[in-house]
């Protein structure tokens, strides 16, 4: 064999530069860029090298032979020329890659059995010896790369992924592989960071990948030191003195580079249950003493041991992909930017995001950012110096408080001696004066942002004086009023429910965003709420029972009240609450014309209006929907107001009941949904088309004297004329829309239908 060979080094998208100078630094000639890929000449020694030392690569390829490849009998014939007795036994195991189509082969597996057969067929025995398949720890890796007709055919010296590095066993839910965490670092500045005895931290460790791959660029620790099995353990081309001499020196680096003073490298995490598995991961790795893990919030994060400890705070903070993500998120970057404007000052940071939008709320400029791959994510890293003249908003203190909280933080090092005490004219000593309570910086708002929330402020002042003499504490306190900030706000209680309305196609996305995010930072500061208490959704135009479906599953249910009574929201876990407080206004209609009725309530939903009829004294309650899921709802509804007794609970399809059903009722309520086609029902439900049946199916029902109510949110909704001939109907709407709807007159219409 020759003394140097054509070398592959695969990486993730992204790292090809970073890839090509490390490499060249091992030792890799005449290298050239691809796609996820470098490609280069190197000695035995330096492919050795490659596979121990490389932080950045996936797999380390050997080129045993290219050739030209017009078909599948080209492939099998190229592949069988090779003198494979060179590289494995007769009865060794085998695993074969194929990339690429073309030349007759589009389908990789096939490709794959042909390169196989080919080995197979060289090697086999008079006695019938033959390799076998092993694809999980092969002797010998091959990998065929076809391109625009050329075959490039491998030996696999790495084994598994580089990547592997062996020290994580246990990982959290969304974690960095070790190679691209590598090249993050390097990239931030790290290995001259640590040269220099800085410091580390991340705030949002998970399970310590950062601070392992950090350790082992400031220890001079060869990242596959501790791998054991390899691709060329088995292959016969191996030279054993050359890899053990290169491992013993490696060993030798890693044992200098830990009796070096440790750097100080922390890491931080909110969740319990990551702790213990980092600290495993940290001491696989061997760097137990370099390395601690802590539990903690961003917001209390605190990284200097002193005052004059300076380093790189890094961290990969969560994108952001299930329903209600981006008001946490967004207060999470601003809590990030926030711990590193007071507690970082003169440190360098690196957020490695999916959600560079979230970057910018940060608080902090960023002066170099780089483009990666996070599996198929795009992602940015966003390098910082975190100095005053970087920061985009300003410390909220005045300068009268922060010289009384120095003062009073000198009084309170100060040894408590009694010549330093202050007494009176009276003798009597005067106590210090207290601190003034820290200051929680809150974000400074955009202009755009400011004004979303002098229009919230607005509106609260408005509906202030209407909500306290109704006793309300869940209503909407903006609706779309500025067409740029396209969504719905509702307060229950202590929360803020916010609704996005998709943007038009004609409206930028980016700015789209933009407009959200400044929304969603004036929010808590304009309603005085907690920012963890605003749940966001993206309310689009739904289909069938789309809104009804469950999207999240965190089962919490909120008490607010009503009229008198208590009902159960829940803001996480489905588009719509469970109450609609449009229909408050019915709902007290409802409560007030009760008693003593027989109250029925179809697609009753969550039963919030049989709870008002319960309270104003109906004699008794029977609520049908479909949905077990909201009867279960509505029996709680019921329940926490001690209405157990006396109140029915039907389920089933409302059309199909109420033709079998030969009761009669003084009071009834129906509020359909526009459309519904579930599969427990029969048909699909129109209101458009299928009004008339169910209006007069439900007149069946009525008794003498009695009242239907029916009322639906169908904007394009139009009551058939003809009812009024048989019925004598009057329509409400304007009567059951309350002041926080007054802007949106149209969220539904309402009728008063009566036997003639």
């Amino acid at each position: 064999m020759s003394d140097r060979f054509e070398l592959f080094l695969t990486c993730p998208k992204g790292l090809e530069g970073l890839l090509i100078e490390e490499a060249v630094g091992l030792g890799l000639e005449e290298a050239r860029e691809h796609t996820s890929a470098v490609r280069g000449m190197a000695t035995m020694e330096t492919a050795y090298r490659l596979c121990l030392w490389s932080r950045l690569a996936n797999r380390v390829l050997l080129v045993l032979k290219r050739f030209p490849m017009k078909d599948a009998e080209d492939l099998y014939h190229g592949v069988l020329d090779v003198e494979w007795q060179d590289h494995m036994l007769s009865d060794g195991t085998l695993a074969v890659e194929f990339s690429g189509h073309g030349s007759g082969i589009d389908n990789t597996h096939f490709g794959a059995l042909k390169v196989k057969d080919a080995i197979v067929d060289k090697l086999r025995t008079p006695q019938g010896d033959r390799p076998s398949i092993d694809k999980l720890n092969p002797d010998l890796r091959i990998h065929l790369r076809l391109d625009r007709g050329e075959a490039i055919l491998s030996l696999d010296l790495s084994g598994h992924s580089l990547h592997q590095r062996g020290y994580r066993l246990q990982q959290g839910a969304a974690p960095l592989k070790e190679n691209l965490a590598a090249a993050i670092l390097i990239r931030s500045g790290w290995p001259r960071i640590a040269a220099e005895g800085g410091a580390l931290a991340d705030p949002m460790c998970g399970v310590g990948t950062f601070l392992v791959e950090a350790g082992m660029i400031a220890a001079d620790m060869a990242p596959n030191l501790r791998r054991e099995q390899w691709g060329f353990t088995a292959w016969l081309g191996h030279v054993p003195a050359l890899w053990k001499k290169l491992h013993e020196e490696a060993v030798e680096r890693a044992a200098a580079g830990l009796a070096k003073p440790p750097l100080w490298i922390r890491g931080y995490e909110a969740d319990p249950r990551l702790i213990q598995p980092g600290r495993n991961n940290v001491e696989r790795a061997g760097l137990s003493e370099w390395i601690k893990i802590y539990q903690g919030e961003v917001a209390t994060f605190e990284p200097r041991p002193d005052q004059n400890q300076k380093g790189l705070v890094i961290c990969n903070p969560p994108y952001g992909e299930r329903l209600g993500d981006e008001a946490s998120l967004l207060y999470l970057y601003q809590n990030l930017g926030e711990r590193l404007r007071q507690a970082c000052l003169n440190w360098e940071a690196a957020v490695f995001t999916g959600a560079p939008d979230l970057g910018k709320r940060m608080g902090i400029r960023s002066h170099k950012q780089y483009s990666f791959w996070n599996g198929a994510l795009p992602c940015k890293l966003l390098l910082i110096k975190v100095l005053p003249d970087q920061f985009v908003t300003g410390e909220r203190r005045t300068p009268e408080q922060r010289q009384a909280e120095r003062e009073q933080a000198a009084y309170d090092q100060t040894p408590n001696e009694p010549q330093e005490r202050k007494f009176n004219k009276n003798g009597n000593p005067i106590k210090p004066t207290p601190a003034p309570a820290p200051v929680i910086e809150q974000p400074r708002l955009s202009e755009g942002g400011q004004m979303f929330a002098n229009r919230l402020q607005k509106n609260l002042k408005a509906l202030s004086k209407w909500v306290k003499r109704e006793g309300i504490d869940c209503y909407r306190v903006y609706d779309a009023d500025m067409p740029e900030y396209a969504m719905a706000i509702d307060l229950y209680h202590d929360w803020v429910h916010v609704q996005e309305y998709a943007a038009p196609k004609s409206i930028d996305p980016e700015k789209a965003s933009a407009r959200m995010f400044d929304a969603l930072a004036a929010i808590p500061q304009a309603l005085n709420v907690d920012k963890s208490r605003v749940v966001v959704k993206r309310r689009e135009r739904q289909s069938g029972t789309k809104q009804y479906e469950r999207q999240a599953a965190q089962g919490k249910f909120n008490e607010v009240s009503e009229g008198g009574v208590k009902l159960l929201v829940n803001l996480t876990d489905y588009l719509d609450t469970g109450l609609f407080l449009d229909h408050r206004p019915m709902r007290m209609r409802i409560q007030k014309e009760a008693a003593g009725k027989r109250f029925l309530n179809l697609f009753c939903y969550t039963a919030t209006a049989s709870v008002h009829a319960a309270k104003g004294g109906a004699r008794s309650t029977t609520s049908v929907d479909l949905s077990k899921t909201y009867l279960d709802w509505a029996r709680r509804n019921l329940s926490l107001n001690g209405f157990s007794d006396k109140n029915r609970l039907e389920q089933g399809d409302v059309m199909a009941w109420l033709e079998s059903c030969r009761e009669e009722y003084d009071l009834i309520f129906i509020d359909p949904p526009t459309f519904s086609n579930s599969k427990r029902m029969e048909g699909i439900f129109d209101v458009q088309r299928d009004q008339v049946q169910l209006i007069d199916l439900a007149m069946a029902r009525l008794a003498p004297g009695g009242v239907l109510y029916f009322s639906n949110n169908f904007r394009k909704f139009q009551l058939e004329e003809n009812l009024a001939e048989r019925y004598a109907v009057e329509e409400i709407s304007a009567q059951t829309i309350d002041p926080d709807f007054a802007r949106n007159t149209k969220i539904h219409r309402a009728w008063k239908i009566t036997a003639r």
